[in-house]
């Protein structure tokens, strides 16, 4: 099968702004929306939207700042590029496409977008997947200089602009590729050339590198206060959330996903280490399908 064939590229305008999004599959199927991560597009789906496009409705979007989605500048708080915002983009994207309700997985930052989006809109979310994340607010009050080292970049990203971009900037395509291949993750071997080339399109330009450290300077900052503010009034995830996380990743050796996430979610919790990096969807595509197909039923 060639490029995501049997899948309509277009963009769509949702909640202010513009969303990139690949739709396909099986127009009869349960829909199932699937979030990528940094410093990738939606490309990282590819293998794995192959194996499962025969029994779901597939949307596969550009992040709000990544990819071929729209990249607007941080304000002054980082609120357009709260997990808060992205997950009202998502919100609106799926019900314009005739999706109220919807299974969602989400990759790294995507699954940070996804947690948000399952307390925000509750009545949307009908299970949810994440891979290779814990909540962000657990991340964060755990921070030690094992976790500092290994995820640098959650430190780095959020230095007040233009620090990180101009030095990002200076050679785009050459930090991309140390970063893919990183948190466990085996050179770049698993990532398809198509991919490849979509991930260095979105991220290595200013305004996608401006975007990426907007993300993180939102996850350090509004984020925070939102997820401090779902704790105190005791808001969970309310369906059913699986976690799959790589064996050889930061997450698997400094944090207890299983646990960190059934403290957050008040309906049921699965899920297990693969024998992955932090790259999953890419790295164990049939794997991944697997896993979401059996997860993902009514």
């Amino acid at each position: 099968m060639g490029w995501f064939d049997g899948f309509e590229a277009g963009d769509h305008a949702v909640n202010g702004t513009s969303l990139h999004a690949r739709c396909g599959g099986r127009r009869d199927g349960p829909p199932l929306l699937l979030l990528h991560g940094y410093p990738q597009t939606h490309a990282l789906w590819h293998r794995v939207a192959q194996r499962l496009a025969g029994d779901y409705r597939l949307v596969i979007p550009d992040l709000r700042g990544y990819g071929r989605s729209a990249k607007p500048p941080g304000d002054a708080d980082h609120g357009n590029y709260s997990k808060r915002a992205m997950a009202a983009d998502l919100v609106a994207l799926m019900r314009s496409l005739g999706h109220e309700r919807f299974f969602v997985a989400g990759h790294d930052r995507g699954g940070r977008v996804a947690h948000r989006l399952a307390l925000d809109h509750p009545q949307a979310v009908r299970k949810l997947c994440v891979l290779d994340i814990v909540p962000t607010l657990t991340m964060y009050e755990r921070t030690d200089m094992a976790f500092a080292q290994a995820y640098y970049h959650w430190f780095y990203l959020i230095q007040p602009a233009p620090l990180p971009e101009r030095q990002i900037g200076a050679d785009p395509a050459w930090y991309l590729r140390w970063t893919l291949s990183g948190w466990g993750s085996k050179g770049l071997d698993f990532i398809e050339p198509e991919a490849l080339a979509d991930y260095e399109h979105g991220f290595c330009n200013a305004a996608g590198i401006h975007a990426a450290c907007e993300d993180y300077r939102a996850a350090a900052s509004i984020d925070l206060d939102h997820d401090r503010a779902s704790r105190a009034v005791a808001s969970q995830v309310r369906c059913d959330l699986h976690v799959l996380w790589g064996e050889r990743g930061v997450v698997a050796r400094l944090f207890r996903p299983l646990d960190d996430w059934r403290a957050a979610c008040s309906g049921t919790v699965t899920g297990r280490a693969v024998a992955a990096g932090h790259f999953i969807p890419e790295e164990l595509p049939d794997l991944t399908a697997d896993e979401l197909a059996a997860f993902f039923t009514d």
